[in-house]
């Protein structure tokens, strides 16, 4: 992706966008958007097939949930990221896990932590 310019020099916080960069960031958010939509669905379509298709069974116990389905999918998305082979696990790059699993932290403290509360690892706030 070309270089973001900055509108003044001595303000880089606030880049402005190009005509191409704008247009190839509003490329990659469609892209995204309808990624996610696929996602989404499929995580329902699975939940929703599991459970149909239970229903012919014995089986007495609740199906797969729709959040069943997206913990399968985040571990093997998280493989993948780490470089490892999603259905073996193995060949994974452990710094890169590590990186990972820092950034969730930093997501859940932000967005999730009650204000006055305490970071579960502060010492790198």
């Amino acid at each position: 992706m070309p270089q973001i310019q900055a509108v003044n020099p001595m303000n880089e916080s606030c880049p402005v966008p190009t005509p191409a960069q704008r247009r190839y960031l509003e490329i990659q958010d469609k892209a995204e958007r309808t990624m996610l939509a696929a996602i989404y669905k499929a995580l329902e379509d699975a939940a929703k097939q599991a459970a149909e298709d239970l229903k012919s069974t014995e089986f007495q116990n609740s199906p797969p949930s729709y959040e069943y389905f997206a913990a399968v999918a985040h571990q093997k998305l998280f493989a993948l990221l780490c470089g490892a082979d999603p259905q073996t696990f193995a060949g994974g790059n452990p710094d890169i896990a590590a990186r990972i699993i820092e950034n969730g932290q930093k997501l859940s403290d932000h967005y999730w932590a009650k204000k006055g509360d305490v970071p579960l690892d502060s010492s790198s706030s």
